[in-house]
């Protein structure tokens, strides 16, 4: 029974917590729903005042933006007002210049009708003047008008034959003044020996015993040293001295060093002199190619092959007219460098072109063709720029010219060959030259006389005036000197001068 009212009890206690907590939860509920009612009212308040404060804005940026396009309207109605008075005041202008046309044109017409009568009555006069100089000279229109051009032609011949004097003496003049400005920066800059020099070929013996020695038991020495060397040996012509004679430079030097050497240690026997001559090849060899590689910095022209080298170097014992080639081809190239700077040609080929100029001269005696050819066929060999090969087979214009520094080649090798002291020929050969000279000149027709003066830098030829007029004078001075160009050589240049004079004489009695 306790337990029992003990269960009841306690369930009498939680029904009545249950019921407590549920008015609790109740009440709690109630103050929840009513905050939130207040805060609903408030945010319903704030978008309210949020909501006109938009609509206020949006009304006054409508009326802003309203007034801004009435704004730019007026000044589109105003801009329109402005380009239809400008159309406006274009038309009428537009209506005046038609009308000033209009009134041109019939002004225009009527002039043109004038010209017209005038041109119709000119005409007539033409006609009626041209019949009366037909009467009065007995000549057709056409007699006339040919007779008319004849003169014309004949004083226009004329004319253009002074014009062209004229033209060719400023050009000259011009010319001349400026090349010879140009050859005297580059002499003046350039100065070296002006002696010609010779190869020596003769080699002193200190007794006529020495003599005996050279040619040997029946001669034997005498054949050794010249079936090893390729020379001659002249003994009796000079006393205490033997003669060297080949064709071969090279040869020559051989020999000369190598009969030195025979006559300073006095062992001549074959097996001595196929020594000397072994021991003299390698040193004028060496001696060759040192010289070579020597000029080429001398000469500025570096990177060169070493077969060209070894060609070159024969230059040092080669000489044309007494001068030394090989100095000679160091003069050319510096010549040439100093002549293509001034003028803007290409520095390096022109002093390649000059040092490589005479390269065939080393082997013209050996290989068939003009040194000029040989020396352009060894530089492509190996390799050398064509530019530079064209300089040496052009030099001597064999083949034609075409760069400016084959024409620069050209004037330093006529440089270096022409100044005073470089070169000298013989006695013979100058009568020869001199007497070509005056032969080419009198092949020409009307030409009375030539005389060669100066050494042959200058021919003076006479004319006969009665079958050369001046333009025919001027042909023949060109065609000489083209006729001396192709054939002949010579050092520097020729001056060709046509004289044509005319005189009349009389006698009072």
């Amino acid at each position: 029974m306790l337990a029992v009212i003990a269960i009841i009890v306690g369930l009498a206690g939680l029904l009545v917590g249950a019921a407590a907590g549920l008015f609790a939860r109740r009440k709690s509920v109630g103050t929840s729903l009513q905050q939130a009612e207040e805060q609903a009212s408030r945010t319903l308040a704030e978008a309210e005042s949020r909501r006109k404060e938009l609509l206020l804005e949006a009304k006054e940026e409508n009326l802003s933006l309203r007034n801004s396009l009435e704004a730019e309207i007026r000044e589109r109605r105003n801009e329109v007002s402005r380009v239809e008075q400008r159309l406006t005041q274009k038309e009428e202008n537009l209506d005046r210049k038609t009308e000033a046309l209009d009134r041109r044109d019939v002004g225009l017409r009527e002039r043109e009708a004038q010209i017209d009568a005038v041109r119709a009555e000119a005409e007539s006069l033409r006609q009626r003047q041209l019949a009366e100089f037909e009467r009065v000279s007995s000549l057709t229109a056409s007699e006339a008008r040919e007779q008319l051009l004849a003169q014309v032609e004949v004083e226009i011949r004329d004319e253009a034959s002074r014009r062209v004097r004229e033209v060719e003496r400023e050009v000259e003049a011009t010319a001349a003044m400026r090349a010879r400005k140009i050859l005297a920066t580059a002499i003046q800059r350039y100065t070296s020996e002006v002696t010609a020099e010779t190869t020596v070929s003769v080699v002193p013996i200190p007794s006529e015993e020495m003599k005996g020695r050279i040619i040997g038991r029946e001669g034997r020495n005498i054949r050794a040293i010249e079936a090893a060397t390729g020379v001659d040996l002249i003994i009796d012509d000079t006393p205490d001295a033997v003669t060297v004679s080949a064709f071969d430079p090279v040869r020559r030097e051989i020999a000369r060093v190598a009969l030195s050497s025979l006559v300073q240690d006095g062992r001549i026997h074959p097996t001595r002199i196929e020594e000397a001559v072994n021991k003299a090849r390698r040193e004028v060899e060496s001696t060759m190619q040192d010289a070579a590689e020597a000029a080429a910095v001398e000469a500025g022209v570096l990177n060169l092959h070493p077969e060209v080298l070894k060609v070159f170097g024969r230059l040092r014992y080669r000489t044309s007219y007494g001068q030394n080639v090989m100095r000679h081809s160091i003069e050319t190239g510096h010549i040439a460098a100093m002549i293509a700077r001034e003028i803007g040609a290409d520095v390096e080929v022109a002093r390649a072109g000059g040092f490589l100029h005479d390269l065939g001269k080393a082997v013209d005696h050996e290989v068939e063709g003009t040194h000029a050819r040989i020396g352009a066929e060894i530089a492509r060999r190996f390799r050398v720029k064509e530019a530079v090969a064209h300089c040496i087979e052009a030099h001597h214009e064999e083949v034609e010219p075409s760069t400016p520094e084959a024409i620069v080649v050209m004037m330093a090798d006529a440089i270096s060959g022409g100044r005073p002291g470089a070169r000298r020929e013989s006695l013979e050969t100058y009568i020869r030259r001199l007497e070509t000279l005056e032969s080419i000149a009198r092949e020409f027709k009307g030409v009375d006389s030539a005389f060669a003066i100066q050494a042959g830098r200058e021919i003076r030829i006479i004319v006969k005036p009665e079958q050369v007029d001046d333009l025919q004078a001027m042909r023949i001075a060109r065609d000489v000197s083209q006729k001396i160009e192709e054939t002949m050589e010579y050092p520097g240049q020729i001056k060709v001068t046509v004289v044509r004079e005319t005189r009349a004489t009389e006698y009072a009695r």
